[in-house]
């Protein structure tokens, strides 16, 4: 779902027309309304995208491999990825050897002893954009799905995820508004930039 606002390109800011000229509204940042002037603006549009229908959530089912390993979907790669990391690897296979089903991938992944926090908050970015890779360059009809959101940062619209998605739901009115967002959308990050980086050729 790709939704167009006009944000400032300092504060990031909702911005809205009075009279034909641009007016900030206040935000946590400027703490101030400002005159615009429209060359200032800068329009961001968003795709945001939850649960497992949209090809850009991490328990979409997408079958790719690693290796001689084979993925039914990002989430399992993901919590395989963080078993095989902290060195549990009775939890890993068993990661693997659990046909599709994604809620049991993650409670799995929450039971990887032991397990280091400092480590895998430091490596998960990197873990999940390396699973994604995998996941869209394999299925082309679902690269071709992320290539059409081109021009938008992707956003997990998520009502319960504060760290990979923006803990709003993708009908919420602050969904917007960046300096709303209650979660850090660190899945839409890593999915836009690997977007970035497979259309500018800098992973092939």
């Amino acid at each position: 779902m790709k939704t167009d606002v006009l944000i400032c390109r300092d504060c990031l800011g909702p911005v809205e027309e009075d009279n034909g000229n641009f007016v900030l509204q206040l935000c946590s940042s400027c703490n101030e309304q400002m005159l615009i002037e429209e060359g200032d603006i800068l329009m961001e549009k968003f795709t945001f995208f939850w649960q497992d229908q949209s090809p850009f959530s991490q328990f979409h089912p997408a079958l790719f491999k690693l290796g001689d390993l084979l993925f039914t979907c990002a989430e399992q790669y993901m919590m395989f990825k963080k078993a095989e990391m902290m060195g549990d690897k009775a939890t890993a296979a068993e990661i693997m050897a659990t046909p599709y089903n994604p809620k049991r991938y993650k409670a799995l992944g929450r039971q990887v002893k032991p397990f280091n926090k400092e480590l895998w908050d430091k490596k998960c970015k990197d873990v999940v954009y390396q699973g994604n890779f995998l996941k869209f360059t394999q299925n082309p009809k679902l690269l071709h799905a992320l290539y059409e959101t081109a021009g938008t940062t992707l956003v997990e619209a998520s009502p319960f995820d504060a760290i990979w998605g923006i803990k709003l739901g993708p009908d919420h009115p602050d969904r917007f508004d960046r300096s709303k967002w209650k979660g850090k959308n660190w899945l839409g990050e890593v999915l836009t930039q690997l977007r970035t980086d497979l259309m500018t050729g800098e992973r092939v």
